[in-house]
């Protein structure tokens, strides 16, 4: 018969992570099949038009990557304090993030 397991903490948090991660690349690929986006990326004009700008998206994807190992890794008090900032972090992100640039279905993930 099925039973429920309990789960260690760790893992359900990096595989939150896990999720969160694929989310983001699952909406910027899909992203490239709004009408124009690839041209807008081959001629220069879109939102990470700078290599700064560039560096600050790869750092933020970077972070929700890095989080699936810290969470395993790191001592339980650090890995609470890391998971409530760079969590209300992405969901201050997501909330407040939209630019009205993305097309809407790009929310869904």
């Amino acid at each position: 018969m099925l039973e429920n397991q309990k789960i260690n903490i760790k893992i359900k948090l990096a595989l939150l992570w896990t999720s969160v991660t694929l989310c983001y690349l699952y909406g910027d690929y899909f992203e490239l099949y709004t009408p124009g986006k690839v041209e807008s990326l081959i001629s220069g004009h879109n939102v990470l038009d700078s290599p700064t700008k560039l560096l600050t998206a790869s750092i933020i994807l970077g972070i929700s990557s890095v989080m699936v190992v810290i969470s395993i890794l790191l001592h339980p008090k650090i890995n609470r304090l890391l998971n409530i900032v760079f969590g209300g972090l992405f969901t201050l992100m997501m909330l407040f993030g939209y630019t009205g640039d993305a097309d809407p279905s790009y929310w869904a993930y």
